[in-house]
């Protein structure tokens, strides 16, 4: 089942917080970068967040969540999280289309990865996203920026 996740619901943000450092600590390792900014981010100020969060949710366990902004006419994913017990189960996947669907509307949709995590940038390839560019952020380090637009939906 996939919600929107209170964020009244200080034990729930809890269970985020940790899936999202378990997470996250995961991609540090596949691209050799430990201060990716959710793993420095404090609970505090993962409340004061202004991104929406969706859950994906195994029964009561929360095993997966994605965030996003819209300004404008684009929405950026923010996050995308699931966790590592639920690896290749399509978690990220039906995350990613609930929100395709719930915004229809919005045109264009863009993410970025890290260059070297490959597990998600097959994700949004294989859901028609392009690659837009690698982007050197520091020294060693690149992000790879994708963009979906409506004129590419499937």
């Amino acid at each position: 089942m996939i919600e929107k996740i209170d964020f009244e619901n200080k034990r729930l943000v809890k269970e985020l917080y940790e899936l999202q450092r378990a997470s996250y600590l995961i991609e540090a390792e596949l691209i050799n970068f430990y201060e990716i900014p959710p793993l420095k981010e404090s609970f505090e100020e993962l409340l004061e967040s202004k991104e929406t969060f969706f859950g994906y949710f195994e029964g009561e366990e929360l095993a997966g969540a994605l965030s996003y902004e819209l300004k404008g006419n684009e929405l950026t994913i923010c996050r995308m999280i699931v966790d590592s017990m639920y690896f290749r189960k399509g978690i990220a996947q039906k995350l990613l289309l609930c929100l395709e669907e719930d915004k229809k509307e919005i045109p264009i949709f863009k993410v970025s990865t890290g260059r070297d995590n490959t597990p998600a940038k097959n994700l949004y390839l294989k859901n028609g996203y392009q690659l837009i560019q690698d982007i050197e952020v520091v020294p060693g380090l690149f992000i790879s920026t994708f963009e979906k637009r409506k004129a590419d939906w499937k």
